[in-house]
């Protein structure tokens, strides 16, 4: 017995390592000297260039929408080849005041106002019903693009096997404070960018775009069901089971606040931790697809990193059954002593003391938790798409 749990300790601490440590060490050194994809459009080929359908649904936006408007409308991109698709999912503030007066001006803006909510993958679904370009912007009324955002994505499809184009997000920097979770979430999530990027450029198989924006061939784009809470993860493996690759273009740069409020990012993260619980049942069989690198990717990015809080359970608990040796009573300290940090941190924050290291710490059992709790909900159920949106501008 004594075996078993020294096997079962060890294989969930390696599980954890391989996610977090060992696989993006693994991409970094197949990428290096790598490029992605180089079969793209130029410029100048404004003939060539696909038509594209920008979607949006739009929930409480009046904060945001404007500014979001205005940067679509001052793309690079040929404005003939573009039209605009939105959908008000029953806002209640200032959101379909505003739509309304852009749409008035700008003849390729096709605004639609739902009198009841329906949530984002319901009335994205709606929206690409109507759309008539050959690719698909997916977006988020937060997410502001530059200039170039639009071109730089839609360059790769000149690729026939690439089926979605991620972007490059950047966080704006009156957002990011040490006072909240929002250093520790700008790193996390740049950290995640790194993976993607490596992952498109060895495989094509990034795992999962930023949801905020991405693009999408129009003729891959499956409905979302109606009751999935992480659909932009969903439509991207979609792409994969119609044997199409998935890339990240760092050259499209989009910008967002970055969460700063923990509570509001743990009540999202549950959101999508039930999400990815939904995806994995769906698409399991991909952890067995002969796509190169795609089990692989999925298994190590995702599959091992959802299940984490899982890991962390069994080695704590092998560890118990192990207290005997003084080995596993040395490290049994150090991981409870891990376990109070965030506690440390909760107190010494109300003191408006803010250390970077324990917010990590925080950050990460968090995040598990969150999973742990995703977990569950999903086992229970989950009957509607409906969330609401975390504050935007939360630096404000």
């Amino acid at each position: 017995m004594t075996i078993f749990f020294q096997i079962l300790f060890w294989l969930s601490v390696f599980a954890i390592f391989h996610s977090y440590v060992l696989f993006p060490i693994i991409l970094q050194i197949l990428a290096k000297n790598k490029k992605t994809n180089q079969n793209v459009f130029s410029e100048k080929d404004i003939i060539n260039l696909p038509h594209v359908s920008i979607l949006m649904a739009l929930f409480n936006e009046e904060e945001v929408i404007e500014e979001k408007l205005n940067s679509i409308l001052k793309t690079s991109y040929p404005n003939n080849k573009i039209e605009i698709l939105i959908g008000s999912d029953n806002s209640t503030d200032k959101t379909n005041e505003i739509v309304e007066q852009y749409s008035i001006k700008n003849s390729n803006i096709n605004f639609t106002v739902f009198s009841s909510r329906q949530g984002k993958p319901k009335i994205i679904n709606q929206l690409q019903k109507k759309a008539k370009g050959t690719v698909l912007i997916i977006t988020d009324a937060n997410v502001i693009f530059s200039e170039n955002t639009v071109f730089q994505m839609l360059k790769h499809f000149k690729n026939e096997n690439i089926g979605l184009v991620d972007t490059q997000m950047i966080h704006k920097k009156e957002s990011i404070s040490k006072s909240g979770i929002s250093v520790q979430e700008s790193s996390y999530i740049n950290r995640e960018v790194g993976i993607k990027q490596n992952e498109s450029i060895i495989w094509g198989t990034m795992m999962g775009p930023f949801g905020g924006c991405y693009s999408i061939r129009n003729s891959l784009y499956k409905d979302v069901p109606s009751n999935y809470l992480v659909d932009d993860f969903y439509i991207n493996m979609n792409v994969f089971v119609q044997s199409k690759n998935a890339i990240n273009s760092k050259e499209a740069i989009v910008y967002e606040d970055v969460s700063n409020n923990l509570k509001d990012e743990f009540r999202r993260k549950i959101r999508i931790a039930t999400g990815n619980f939904q995806n994995l049942s769906t698409f399991s069989k991909l952890l067995f697809s002969k796509k190169k690198g795609l089990a692989f990717s999925f298994f190590s990015h995702k599959v091992l990193r959802w299940l984490g809080p899982f890991f962390l359970l069994i080695a704590l608990y092998s560890n118990l059954m192990l207290i005997n040796s003084s080995l596993y009573q040395i490290i049994l300290i150090l991981f409870l002593v891990t376990f109070l940090l965030p506690l440390i941190d909760t107190l010494l924050k109300k003191q408006n003391i803010n250390i970077s290291i324990l917010r990590f710490i925080t950050h990460f059992y968090t995040m598990n938790l969150a999973l742990l709790i995703g977990f569950f909900k999903f086992l229970s159920g989950v009957k509607s798409g409906i969330w609401q949106p975390t504050k935007r501008n939360q630096s404000k």
